[in-house]
């Protein structure tokens, strides 16, 4: 009789045919939408989890505070929650060469990270592409250590604010500093501050043909990651590119932050939940 009783709940387990095949795992990541504050109903309603904004349109540093004041009102009023901005510097700020102004970018990120923090913004993204662009004739070398340098400064002051620094890998055609991935994890580990981490963009890694197996090998110092289509910059399911491969590296290193679509918009309105929809679809099917 116990035989009969065990048999019987191998087969509810299992199946008459055997093991029962697993169904795929979802990376259990949010999906983020890079816009304005202005458009966070707009991405509720489309399905997103959470907004990207930009320093310089919602955190202001070169204005007063009630410019801030203001856009935080809005933030508030949406109920919603920017989880990151990008576009930390402008291209005045220079971060590497001959003429740079360390001093005026701390300042700048004293205002930036304090700001996040009282609209519960975790992490900056530091892309900045022009300001750290090695220029003609100056040594590779002395740019990486001025990078270093600076982020060794700026990681302090972020932990302050309890905020992040993500360092953006971009190109090669929008910067010849920090061009991969692999590139990004090497600077953070001299840099050797938990406030200062790394970022992975699907976009930038296909362009300059990095494999998914970079995320894989730089998983600890991953804390954020932005997507679009590689042909155009496109928004997810435009042109129909499978993330997947990426996705599914993300997944194996346990990658449970935001996935934030950076893209170049034809018709915003019209593409928005599609894009949510395609993005959110391949995470479920890995």
């Amino acid at each position: 009789m116990k035989t009969r009783i065990l048999c019987i709940a191998g087969l509810l387990v299992f199946g008459c045919g055997g093991l029962r095949a697993k169904k795929p795992q979802s990376l259990d990541a949010r999906i983020g939408v890079c816009s304005d504050v202005r458009n966070a109903q707009r991405l509720k309603a489309a399905g997103a989890d959470c907004l990207e904004a930009g320093v310089s349109a919602f955190l202001v540093p070169d204005k007063p505070e009630e410019a801030f004041d203001k856009n935080l009102a809005l933030l508030r009023e949406s109920g919603s929650e920017i989880v990151s901005c990008n576009g930390f510097l402008p291209a005045s700020m220079i971060v590497v060469g001959p003429s740079t102004d360390h001093e005026k970018i701390l300042k700048w990120a004293e205002t930036t990270f304090r700001r996040a923090e009282r609209a519960g913004i975790r992490y900056i993204v530091f892309g900045s592409g022009k300001s750290r662009k090695v220029p003609d004739g100056f040594s590779r070398e002395t740019a990486e250590e001025q990078f270093v340098r600076l982020c060794k400064r700026l990681g302090p002051v972020a932990a302050r604010y309890r905020v992040t620094v993500v360092i953006e890998p971009l190109n090669s055609r929008e910067t010849n500093l920090i061009n991969s991935v692999s590139e990004g994890a090497s600077i953070v580990e001299r840099v050797n501050h938990k406030n200062i981490r790394l970022l992975c963009d699907l976009f930038h890694m296909t362009a300059d043909g990095e494999p998914p197996q970079a995320i894989v090998d730089a998983g600890k110092h991953i804390r954020h990651c932005h997507i679009a289509e590689a042909a155009e910059r496109t928004a997810p399911g435009t042109d129909g590119d499978d993330f997947r491969p990426y996705l599914r590296a993300l997944k194996k290193i346990g990658y449970k932050g935001c996935v934030s679509i950076e893209c170049m918009w034809k018709d915003f309105g019209a593409q928005l939940p599609t894009a949510v929809a395609e993005l959110r679809k391949q995470m479920n099917d890995l």
